[in-house]
């Protein structure tokens, strides 16, 4: 995803109601990712963004939101979960609904 025409408006960006880890657009397109990393031999799936971590980026994309006038067509979260033995990457677009 970033890279592939997206540009990055912020990382590890943060205020007192939480973190972002990515803010990236492609046009009118909003995204915000939330990047998990597996160590080798580790699982990690989308059950490592749970409910109170999602709470947590909503409130953090809502203060980011505040401190940004532009408009988008479409906001949504993804998810990016990094494998740190393979060097890849594997993206959970519209990871929830908020």
């Amino acid at each position: 995803m970033v890279g592939d025409g997206w540009t990055v408006l912020d990382r590890n960006w943060r205020c007192k109601l939480g973190e972002l880890d990515i803010v990236a657009q492609r046009g009118g397109v909003l995204r915000f990712v939330e990047v998990k990393a597996r160590q080798p031999g580790a699982q990690v799936d989308l059950e490592a963004v749970d409910h109170n971590k999602q709470r947590k980026l909503v409130r953090a994309a809502d203060s980011w939101l505040l401190d940004h006038d532009d408009s988008w067509s479409e906001m949504a979260f993804s998810v990016a979960l990094v494998d740190l033995r393979e060097w890849s990457v594997e993206w959970i677009h519209d990871a929830f609904d908020a």
